[in-house]
């Protein structure tokens, strides 16, 4: 008897489309004080009830003058007054000039600024300045309203608040801030393989046992991606505990992350434990590292106090530490940002690669478009890490980017390639 065929790798690109048509903002908002927002998404569109400067007002140290009055260099002004910021002045009289500071409001009268560099103090005394240089109009003058107009969007709903849109915000006197609420993730690991660090000493270690390190990387992505992470540990490879686990999961959570079990072994129970408490799709995706990935959901029960309505969504990772930690980067991330509600399609795709030249070889193609783990060098290229195998995580640590390479490609030294930076991709 013939084997079933099996089904075709599906490609990268295709997987993300599907992820992202399944990841509809969840509902619900908070107010969360502007210092606290760093990474949030925007609920709504903030309008400025200001503009911002306030009034024209200097962007230099000097003297505010009317330009009228130096029509060349050499004019001598007297001092009439001094304007230190968050200070207004009286209207600037013909003939004078006042001693101004940076952020200070304009007087009355003036329409220009000449910087301290071009005056000379006249007696020592500064009732009087030489001014060196013929200002124009509007010179070291910013505008009021030039940064911001009264009624204007200044940051979008969806937008993902970054240090300096948290400074926007707080220039116009907002101190807190409608934010998306944070997804609700359910985090476990299954294998009897699997020990926590602190549990057991390297020498004590059964043969075949490992450290857990997938659940650090993972808790602390989810965390940078504004999620509320619940931590339910290591679930033993029996149907019984991974039914459990996930039945307690998926009625007080958005999604459950687990990585490993997600393959077609005796021992992999997530396969049919989500199926038969909601439904999993199995995508084999064309990419390496992280081949096998899983989508579904798990039905909530209504009768459970709290419970939320409708299904929660189920991702599976794979097992091998680099497979789940590129695969987290180039597919849940974005996922996660949906869920919050980010709006901009640049957010939810690949970072822009940069055009890098190799200073590797990689001889053997392969038929999967793979991730390859590099670091930029001194000389402007790029060094591949000798090991790529899936379970080498220190190629991640040692690694600042990834080289995307298509499928069927090799690399000699000198070519041209594209370079994602991890930093990018971490943002």
């Amino acid at each position: 008897m013939n084997a079933p065929a099996r089904a075709p790798l599906m490609a990268l690109d295709q997987a993300l489309a599907a992820l992202l048509e399944r990841a509809t903002p969840l509902a619900g908002t908070e107010t969360v004080p502007t210092f606290d927002a760093a990474a949030r998404v925007l609920a709504q569109d903030l309008v400025s009830a200001l503009q911002v400067p306030p009034n024209d007002n200097a962007s230099m140290d000097g003297y505010a003058v009317r330009t009228a009055d130096v029509t060349a260099a050499g004019a001598v002004l007297p001092v009439s007054q001094r304007i230190p910021a968050g200070h207004a002045g009286e209207p600037l009289k013909p003939g004078t000039c006042a001693r101004i500071f940076t952020g200070a409001p304009l007087p009355a009268g003036a329409d220009a600024v000449v910087m301290q560099e071009d005056t000379r103090e006249v007696g020592g005394d500064l009732h009087a300045v030489h001014i060196d240089a013929v200002p124009a109009p509007g010179q070291w003058v910013r505008r009021a309203g030039e940064d911001v107009t009264r009624g204007a969007v200044v940051l979008a709903r969806g937008q993902r608040l970054d240090e300096a849109a948290l400074g926007l915000a707080a220039s116009l006197g907002l101190a807190q801030l409608p934010v998306a609420r944070r997804p609700r993730v359910a985090l476990f690991s299954t294998g009897d393989e699997l020990v926590m660090p602190g549990e057991v000493p390297p020498e004590a270690m059964k043969p075949g046992a490992i450290y857990n390190s997938n659940r650090f990387f993972l808790r602390a992505l989810l965390q940078r991606f504004g999620c509320e992470v619940s931590d339910l540990g290591i679930v033993p490879d029996r149907r019984e505990a991974t039914l459990a686990a996930l039945k307690t999961a998926a009625d007080h959570h958005d999604l459950i992350l687990t990585s490993g079990g997600v393959s077609v072994g005796e021992e992999d129970h997530i396969k049919p434990a989500v199926q038969q408490l909601g439904g999993l799709d199995l995508w084999q995706i064309a990419m390496k590292p992280g081949k096998p990935f899983a989508y579904g959901h798990v039905r909530r029960d209504p009768g459970v106090p709290g419970a939320a309505p409708g299904d929660c969504h189920f991702i599976g990772l794979p097992g091998n530490p680099v497979s789940s930690y590129v695969t987290f980067l180039l597919l849940v991330r974005p996922f996660l940002l949906k869920l919050q509600g980010v709006s901009d399609p640049a957010a939810l795709r690949l970072p822009p690669a940069m055009a890098l030249r190799a200073d590797f070889a990689v001889p053997r193609a392969d038929k999967r478009r793979e991730f390859l783990r590099v670091r930029r060098n001194a000389q402007g290229g790029l060094d591949l890490f000798p090991n790529q195998s899936s379970g080498v995580l220190t190629s991640t640590v040692w690694a600042d980017g990834l080289v995307d390479n298509p499928a069927g490609t090799t690399i000699a030294p000198g070519d041209t390639v594209s370079f994602i930076a991890l930093s990018d991709l971490l943002a």
